[in-house]
Parts: structure tokens; sequence; C-alpha cells
């Protein structure tokens, strides 16, 4: 069998996606490979193909029990025998996988990488043709990504000790190049074929909102996309909590994932949110990489993260299967103080002394600061993102919220100038609340139990909306003008440069949104919505298809994508043979399902 007839037989595809086939390549030929590819490019069959063609075992080292399982479903579903190796088998499950392997039952097997150190494992694999060795999610073994695992540390020594050492594999969806490097010294990759295929997704929009009531924003954002599933992530454990009962307070199916709550109670919720009962899954970042949906239609981010690697990995879990989807993150000034809080109290990383703890903290804080430029610039976000992590990106693409509105450039000199005077006369001991509501005059209670009215400044800004003046104080704040006091209660304070603005008055300018631009100006092709029969009939195959898996035990999407489901609707298969020809529909789906969903389109149309 050749590398494009396992494709179609198993995957029911007729192409390899971009650099997909240079990477399989490779490691047929027994070379190392460096694979960086954004989540949803095919990643995975990078190494199932090689795992399929060559004559021995492919071990999958993985970093979630979770991703393990669902990729071993879906490997089943499409034919290929697989299995996994983890903490969720009982010990007698574990002996009788581990027989089934040596009889060569499986071509691929997924292990955690704290499994290669048991000696039953070593024992198995010492005896047994390993063939391929992939290392999924392999920025997991730098200690400066965002997801280190010492574990990872183990497998150059594994590799090593093998009775002949195969080719190696290492995958991962975000990497900066300090991480691309430590993946490659650190797993001792060698001479290795490198396939850096970008970072881009362009079926995301991306959107940085900062409402004064995030709870209204995200119960709009979730009612403004009703029957589609969504990933809601917060910072903590109590966040959680507050925003999954807010949801299902106001009836919407909603389920909640933290590492605080017992294990049972993480699988049911996670099988809920996969098998489509739960619409919305309100979860911290331990709801992670084992995310294999790919019909998620939407992230929204409650806080902001602490880093752009942890943003752009968990906003990738939206439109895994190619179609638009959506990716908004609600900011506000307190994201900051917390981010700061965590870095600065948590733990060390494991293994670290003083030196290299205090060298990553400062590394975190940082990241910490360019996720905040993030989250304030008025530039393009998509070319944010993407420069991040090393790609050069034209400063337009049309689909993100900042290209598709307009921004006007404001001169707001004497603004600042009347902001840093009523911060120093008041002396530097309120917020943002407090010095706008002074600078427009207001008459509120927090203005008189202070005494504001009594100031130079009161009313310096009474031109001016609130928000308008809180707009300027947040611009002075990027431009480091002004800088915020660290605690529960931040107070304004003055910046290296304010004495210069309130001396001088320099011209300064703002960009501020003016109006919207027309959507018709995306430089970037994004797939249409289905209309009238189309969409009807993709609505009754997604209906079958939710009967199938529930009747198997199966994620929907293991039956068939949302892309798989789209594209039936629109070519409309009468035959197996038009059948095979959708993307996504191999020999095994075709068989086991193929007659049903067949069915299914002609009395559509009968």
């Amino acid at each position: 069998m050749t590398k494009e007839e396992a494709l179609k037989t198993y995957f029911g595809y007729d192409a390899f996606r971009g650099g997909q086939e240079a990477v399989i390549d490779a490691l047929l030929s027994g070379r190392d490979a460096l694979a960086i590819m954004p989540t949803g490019a095919g990643k995975s069959v990078c190494y199932q193909i090689p795992a399929l063609l060559l004559p021995g075992i492919t071990l999958v080292i993985s970093p979630l029990v979770s991703l393990m399982r669902d990729q071993v479903t879906a490997l089943v579903q499409m034919g290929v025998p697989a299995a996994f190796l983890n903490s969720s088998l009982t010990f007698r499950q574990y002996l009788l996988a581990l027989d089934r392997a040596r009889e060569g039952r499986y071509k691929i097997i997924y292990v955690a990488p704290e499994r290669l150190e048991t000696e039953g494992f070593r024992s198995f694999v010492q005896a047994a043709d390993v063939s391929l060795v992939a290392v999924d999610e392999a920025h997991c073994i730098s200690q400066w990504g965002q997801d280190f695992r010492p574990s990872y540390l183990n497998i150059p020594a594994f590799v090593s000790s093998l009775p002949h050492r195969p080719p190696v594999g290492a995958f991962t969806a975000t990497a900066t190049p300090d991480v691309k490097e430590d993946i490659e010294n650190l797993l001792n990759l060698r001479d290795p074929f490198r396939m850096a295929t970008g970072f881009d997704r362009e079926n995301l929009y991306f959107e940085v909102r900062q409402p004064g009531d995030k709870r209204a924003a995200l119960l709009e954002l979730v009612r403004g996309r009703p029957g589609k599933c969504g990933i809601v992530y917060c910072t903590t454990r109590k966040a959680v909590e507050e925003v999954c009962q807010f949801l299902q307070d106001r009836g919407i199916p909603a389920a909640r994932y933290h590492a605080g709550l017992e294990a049972e109670e993480r699988r049911q919720n996670q099988e809920d949110f996969l098998y489509d009962r739960a619409q919305v899954m309100v979860a911290t970042n331990a709801f992670g990489m084992g995310i294999d949906k790919s019909d998620v239609r939407y992230v929204v981010h409650y806080n902001m993260p602490k880093d752009m690697e942890s943003y752009y990995q968990e906003a990738g879990r939206a439109g895994r299967d190619g179609l638009p989807a959506s990716c908004v993150l609600l900011y506000s000034g307190q994201d900051v103080r917390t981010g700061e809080y965590l870095i600065t109290h948590g733990e060390a990383r494991e293994g670290l002394d003083e030196a290299a703890a205090e060298r990553l903290r400062e590394r975190d804080l940082q990241r910490l600061r360019q996720m905040t430029g993030y989250c304030r610039t008025r530039h393009c976000l998509r070319q944010h993102i993407l420069r991040y992590f090393g790609q050069d990106e034209p400063d337009y693409c049309g689909t993100c919220y900042n290209c598709l509105h307009n921004f006007k450039e404001v001169e707001v000199g004497r603004e600042a100038q009347a902001i840093v005077r009523c911060i120093a006369e008041t002396g530097q001991h309120f917020g943002v609340g407090v010095i706008a509501e002074t600078l427009c005059g207001a008459g509120t209670d927090r203005v008189r139990k202070y005494r504001m009215e009594r100031q130079a400044s009161y009313g310096a800004l009474e031109d001016l909306t609130q928000k308008a003046v809180r707009e300027r104080i947040r611009f002075l704040l990027d431009e480091e003008i002004l800088t915020l006091s660290p605690g529960q209660y931040p107070v304004l304070l003055l910046g290296e440069r304010a004495e210069d603005v309130a001396r001088n008055g320099p011209a300064l300018y703002m960009r501020t949104l003016e109006e919207d631009r027309p959507a018709a100006v995306s430089r970037r092709p994004v797939p249409t919505e289905l209309e009238g029969g189309q969409a009807e009939l993709f609505g009754r195959l997604r209906a079958l298809r939710a009967r199938i898996a529930r009747r198997q035990g199966v994620p929907a999407y293991v039956v068939f994508s949302d892309k798989t489901l789209r594209e039936m609707a629109v070519l409309q298969p009468r035959t197996m043979e038009a059948l095979r020809t959708v993307g996504g529909v191999g020999d095994a789906k075709a068989s086991r399902y193929g007659r049903a969903f067949l069915e299914e389109i002609e009395d559509f149309f009968g």
C-alpha cells in the first residue's frame, strides 16, 4: 500500500495537506522529524500514515489520557488497529492490552510518558519491533514552554534503550523559537527534517472585548450562537464554578471542568461535552490538550491567559474542522493583576534552582506583558499573534475585529496633561474610576466622599464622557506614561514620562474606534454558511449522525466531522462510489455508515 492509498483507504482524503507528505516521507526514510503545524492542520496524519506502512509498532507518546482515548476511538472507527496504555486501565486491562500488543494486533500504541519507566512496559518494548516513536505535544519537554512535563525529559533515554533506535517524530502546534530549539536538543533529534507550515488558522475570527459586565457579555455571546458548541476558559476554579452556575441558571446546558473536581465528575462532564449533551464547557486550562472535538464553534476566554502560547493553544480548539469559528477574549485590568499574582506567588517548577526559577518568573512576567499588549492593541490581532511566534505577516488580515473596524488617530495631548495633573495633585491615591469621575466633573458618592470637587482638575475634561476618559487612561498605561500599583485595588501611579507630559503637553496620538469596515474587504476565503435545501439536508445528516453516535457510544464527530457532512449536503451523493469521493469518508466508514447516510439523502429528495 502506498501512502496515497493509505490516506484514501483509512482517512477518506484524496490529497495531503500542506507539509504532511514531506514529514511522512522523512519518517518513512528513517529520518527524524520536527513538525510545527497549527491545530487542525493534520499533525496526527504525519505519524499515523507511516505507522500503517512501516513493518512494526509505532509508539505515540502523549501527555493526556483523554487525548489518547479520543484518538484511539477515532482510529478504530477508521479501521486502524490501535490501543492506549495509561492509568485509566485496570491492571488486568493493562496486561491484556500488552498481551495483544505482543501478538502484533496493534499498529499504533498511545502511551503516557510516565509509562516509559515501568518495568512491564520496558520489558515489552525490548522484545517488540518498534518502527517509529512519535512525540505528541512535544513542547512539553521545554521548561520555557507553557505545559512543561518533567517526564518528557526521560524520552531520549527511553529511545536510546530500544534494541535499535527508530526514527523519532516530534509534533507541536505552538512553539516560539526558544521552545523549538529546546525540543530539538532535549529530544536528541538527529539531523531532523524540519517542517513549519505556519501558525495561521485562517478560519478563526479573533476579537478582544473590554466589557463593563463580563457576565452580560458572555451571555450575549452564547445566546448569539444557539445550538453551537463552545468552550469558556476561566483562570480560577472559583470563576469556573460561578460562570457555569450563571449559564445554567439561564437555561444554557453548561458543564464545568477543573482540577478540584473528583475524577469521575471530570470524566462525566467531558463526555457530556464530547457527546453534545452539554453545549458549553466552562473550564480552567486543566481542560487542555486532550480535546479533539472538531465542531467547537467558539472559544471565549472569560479571563486573559498568562501568555500567548496558552491563549493560542486554547483558542485553537475552535474550528478544528476548518469551518468558521470565533475566538473572543473578555479583558479587564484585573486579569493582569491576577496573572502577576499567580506568577510571583506560584510554586517554582520541579527541578529548578532558585536562580533558574527567578529567570523563569521574569520570563513569565514578560510573557504576561506581551499578552496584555495583545489585549490592548488597536492593530491587527492575527498579525500580533503570528509575529509573536516569529511568523512575518501583513498588518491587515481582514477577518479579525480590529481589521473589520476603522480606527482614527486622535490627538490626546491636552487630555493626557489633565489626567497626569489630576493624579499628581490627588497624591497618586486613586484608581481609574475615581480619576475619570473627577475629571468629568461627576457628582458621584465617591467624588463627594473624597472631596474631589475641591481639586483644581475637577471638571477639567467635562467635555468628554467617563468612557472616553477611561480609554485615554488605558492609552497612557499602554504608553507607560502611567502605571498601576499591584494588589486587589490598584491605584494610578505616574510613570517615568509623566513629568514631561505634565510640563510640556507633547502631541500624543491614540487610535480610537470610528466605524465598521465592510466585511467584503477580507482577503481570506472563509467558507460560507449553507442555505436553503443544503442547510436543511445538513441538519438531517447531523441528526442521523447523532443517533448513530448514541447507539455506538462514541462522540458524534468520530462518525463523521461537520466538514464531511457539509460536503455531503453540497455534493448530495446517491451511490456508494459517489459517497467515497466525499472528504473524510474512508473505506471502513463507508462500509459501516455509508448505507444509512445514502438512505437519508435519498429520503430527503424522495
